[in-house]
């Protein structure tokens, strides 16, 4: 594959995950804050068909494109500002799937609410404080991703 459209491609796939971890993230955050319970079975729904839809190929097209670049430049990925991509990357992951199965579970919650016409069970809201801690630890890992594919510097 040509060098350029492969970069072309980890550029767009890192711009769909980043925005929308950014964007549902943000419309979740908010809907669970406003409360109102038709509105947060509406986002946790659209959540997660996105993140099936996009966060999740574009996850696989991150790595693949990223190890498929590296082997390019004959980059070492045990070392260097690389290895800690990586591990950022790892480390992002490890906190977005629990995040993925929540999501579901909270949907599922917000819908049987709905059609049930009670109250959100406690679970979901403590489901929404681990939500809210993970992509709090995650957020800044693709952030530092970025800075280390920007600057590449000699670690």
């Amino acid at each position: 594959m040509d060098f350029l459209l492969l970069k072309w491609v980890h550029i767009i796939s890192s711009t769909i995950l980043f925005g929308t971890g950014i964007g549902t993230a943000f419309y979740m955050f908010m809907a669970n804050r406003r409360g109102i319970l038709s509105d947060i079975a509406f986002v946790t729904r659209h959540v997660v068909i996105a993140d099936w839809l996009f966060t999740t190929p574009a996850v696989i097209v991150q790595l693949a494109s990223g190890v498929m670049l590296a082997v390019m430049l004959d980059l070492e990925f045990s070392s260097g500002w690389i290895f800690w991509a990586l591990v950022l990357y790892f480390f992002a992951g490890a906190c977005w799937l629990p995040v993925v199965w929540m999501q579901i579970k909270m949907r599922n919650m917000a819908r049987r609410a709905v059609a049930n016409g009670e109250e959100l069970p406690p679970l979901y809201w403590k489901m929404d404080k681990w939500w809210i801690a993970l992509g709090s630890l995650a957020f800044p890992a693709v952030v530092a991703i970025f800075w280390l594919m920007v600057f590449k510097p000699d670690l």
